[in-house]
């Protein structure tokens, strides 16, 4: 298992960065090559289940999740169910005052491929953390622009 905990400040309250998270259809307008929808229940309540598609041109990965705990508008932890990316992801609001928060992005993951996908991580994880990392600087765009129902 491996962990990975990334976050980002956002000049938006809490109530707001935590809506403009959870909006999971919307999520593919700030994670880099991702899109996500909900495939179970109403994606607010423990059990719901999310897909999320990672790649370009069809050539990708779905990443199967399944919320584990539902705690508005501070937390949301979710388990991934497929094969491929396996494990705990937890995604954390933290109010910073009225008009300001910090988004926390934290993965617990069982790595792909089996002593292989261990001995290349230390290779692939800079630029996996990259990746997630300017997907949490667009993240704080969108959510300090969010608003309901998309761009109004």
């Amino acid at each position: 298992m491996t962990d990975l905990i990334l976050s980002v400040d956002v000049r938006a309250p809490a109530g707001t960065t935590w809506l403009a998270l959870t909006d999971w259809t919307r999520q593919g307008e700030w994670m880099l090559g991702t899109e996500v929808e909900v495939v179970e229940g109403n994606g607010r309540s423990v059990g719901s289940r999310l897909s999320a598609f990672t790649g370009v041109a069809g050539i990708g990965f779905t990443d199967t999740m399944e919320i584990t705990s539902w705690e508005p508008p501070v937390r949301c932890a979710v388990r991934h169910l497929g094969s491929f990316v396996a494990g705990t992801g937890v995604f954390q609001v933290v109010p910073k005052g009225a008009q300001r928060s910090t988004f926390v992005w934290a993965e617990h993951l069982r790595l792909p491929f089996g002593p292989l996908g261990r001995l290349g991580w230390p290779v692939v994880r800079p630029a996996f953390a990259l990746g997630v990392r300017q997907s949490l600087r667009r993240f704080a765009r969108f959510a300090e622009g969010y608003s309901v129902g998309g761009d109004e």
